[in-house]
């Protein structure tokens, strides 16, 4: 889901004015990059409070990032349908998020 995600705003920020592509535009491709490479990253490690730390510290917190600025490119009038409609799949990949950290937790507590 994230890497589908950071490949559809990579599509989206090439419409984007030129003006925007040191700052939106690299915002976003870089945000939306961190999200799947940290999902991948806490995977691949054995220590579940590791897992937990990446996913709730970093992928978290740059899909609400990647998130926040499609809707504010979307306020600035870039590609606004297309950007509210990825903002509002990126809450749904929070929530997938948030799910995977319960989990993690209700695991960590089993153990």
């Amino acid at each position: 889901m994230a890497e589908e995600l950071e490949l559809k705003v990579h599509e989206l920020t090439k419409i984007y004015p030129k003006d925007e592509k040191y700052r939106t535009v690299d915002q976003l491709r870089r945000s939306s990059a961190s999200v799947s490479n940290n999902i991948a990253e806490a995977y691949n490690k054995s220590s579940i409070k590791e897992k937990l730390r990446i996913i709730r510290d970093i992928a978290k917190s740059e899909a609400e990032e990647t998130k926040r600025n499609l809707m504010r490119s979307a306020k600035k009038g870039y590609c606004e349908k297309i950007s509210i409609e990825l903002a509002n799949e990126y809450t749904n990949l929070i929530k997938a998020i948030s799910g995977y950290i319960r989990f993690l937790k209700t695991y960590q507590l089993s153990n």
